[in-house]
């Protein structure tokens, strides 16, 4: 059994009926962004070292336990969220395979060490921190939409600092911060290689993007097929049934 507390739930992870998500309307849900990133990032299948920044409720780490048999390390500024990753990870009976870490992403390569991470992941804050009286009033949903505790800086950063060369960063973001991710890449020596577009329906602009660097790579950037949600009808396109719900 998995202690539950207040609004909290206990879900099925999508196509991953095995695997179950304790969540909360509240506190943290995830989202689409997260399935979409679990599944465009390279992973290594046998062996290697993962980590999932600002992990949330540990959404991330859950669907690469399937897709990698690596060690994978998920770090969450958020007490509540964190503890909710780590009763998600024992009712899987996946610790042996998933360490949480409760911390700011910013210490972690003094903490963990520099270069010692085969793949980064990370879906950030999208959205600078507003004016006070602009931030949602739930603490909870303002840290995990807004730059309040990092900046898209101090992910890129902090990513290029865990990964070891030839590692790969893949992240989630909206489109309008396209050309501050891609500078940031190459500050922080990470050569863009991977961007795919997400459009919510056929003729509307697309509103997330998945892009995906090497540490010390060379240039070489693909562009991917767009992806798109939704169908005319309002229903999940084929290749969004694939990757929800692994359909053929």
């Amino acid at each position: 059994m998995v202690h539950l507390r207040e609004d909290e739930r206990l879900d099925y992870l999508l196509a991953e009926e095995q695997l179950r998500i304790i969540q909360s309307p509240s506190v943290f849900a995830f989202s689409l962004d997260a399935v979409l990133l679990a599944r465009f990032a390279y992973m290594p299948i046998q062996k290697g070292n993962v980590i999932d920044l600002c992990t949330g409720n540990g959404v991330i780490p859950l669907f690469l336990s399937r897709r990698t048999k690596g060690k994978i390390t998920g770090v969450e500024i958020q007490e509540r969220l964190y503890d909710m990753a780590v009763r998600s990870v024992e009712y899987n009976q996946l610790e042996n395979r998933i360490n949480l870490i409760h911390g700011d992403l910013k210490d972690m390569p003094t903490k963990l060490g520099y270069g010692k991470f085969d793949v980064v992941t990370c879906n950030p804050p999208y959205f600078k921190t507003p004016n006070k009286d602009e931030i949602n009033l739930n603490e909870h949903l303002a840290i995990a939409r807004h730059e309040i505790h990092c900046t898209l800086e101090d992910v890129i950063r902090v990513s290029s600092q865990l990964t070891r060369a030839g590692g790969k960063i893949a992240l989630v973001h909206r489109p309008g911060r396209l050309m501050d991710i891609l500078s940031l890449m190459r500050q922080y020596k990470i050569e863009p290689k991977r961007l795919q577009f997400v459009y919510p329906k056929p003729g509307k602009e697309s509103n997330t993007i998945l892009v995906e660097g090497i540490k010390n790579g060379q240039p070489n950037l693909k562009i991917l097929p767009p992806l798109i949600v939704y169908n005319e009808n309002n229903e999940y396109t084929k290749e969004l049934r694939t990757i929800l719900y692994g359909e053929q």
